[in-house]
């Protein structure tokens, strides 16, 4: 049976379980518990609650997949998220290590005369402003900061990862989606680049969470998903 609203724990699921499924991850139980930081019971009771509202089905090997009308309304919760922090860094000038958070508390709320307004106040941005695009069918791929090569060129497209914490030490590093650089250092703790702004130095477990274009480029592949949530004592900081 498809349901046509969706609780707000059912959008938060929907909007993670995208999330999987744009790095490439399997959609599972253990994975979805991992993101979300919850009991592997609680996610199967609520995806087995997905699943009887018509939002997900499961495949043959027990991952998940959505089904046309959960995936339709994934995007539209992902996409209204991403335009919240823009509207929050833009227009507010909240600083954009502070925005995920708050988008989360505002996006379940969010009227189509606000996502109107909202969308004229933006302009012509793009992207969230950690570099995620605010239409997910703009998508660019990319590969993680961590196999690039030293003296490689790169351009900073996202980070994959929104979690606070990790979002502040991306800022206090200097990274910025956008930036362009060079790769000076390379080594198993740590991955250097340089760019206009000057040395950026980090750990190379938040360098795997760091989406890159570069030249010459690493061949692309899936992220880790032990990557999908990083405390500060396991990225070094």
């Amino acid at each position: 049976m498809s349901h046509d609203h969706a609780t707000v724990a059912e959008e938060e699921y929907l909007q993670t379980i995208f999330w999987l499924q744009e790095a490439g991850l399997p959609i599972t139980g253990a994975n979805i518990a991992r993101a979300m930081q919850l009991s592997a019971p609680t996610v199967h009771e609520m995806v087995a609650r997905l699943e009887n509202d018509g939002y997900v089905s499961r495949r043959p090997d027990k991952s998940w997949q959505f089904t046309q009308h959960g995936l339709a309304h994934a995007e539209t919760i992902v996409r209204r998220h991403r335009l919240i922090e823009r509207f929050l860094t833009d227009v507010l000038d909240i600083p954009w290590d502070d925005v995920h958070e708050q988008a989360e508390l505002m996006e379940h709320a969010m009227s189509p005369l606000m996502e109107e307004k909202m969308l004229a106040a933006i302009g012509d941005a793009k992207t969230c402003p950690h570099g995620h695009p605010i239409d997910p069918a703009d998508r660019i791929q990319g590969v993680p900061l961590g196999d690039c090569a030293e003296a490689a060129k790169i351009t900073v497209l996202r980070f994959e990862n929104e979690a606070e914490d990790l979002l502040h030490y991306l800022k206090d590093a200097g990274v910025e989606p956008g930036q362009t650089g060079e790769i000076t250092a390379v080594d198993e703790a740590e991955i250097t680049y340089m760019s206009e702004d000057g040395s950026h130095t980090l750990t190379r477990s938040v360098a795997e969470t760091v989406s890159v274009l570069a030249e010459p480029s690493p061949p692309p592949r899936t992220a880790l998903p032990e990557q999908l949530v990083l405390a500060k004592e396991r990225y070094g900081r």
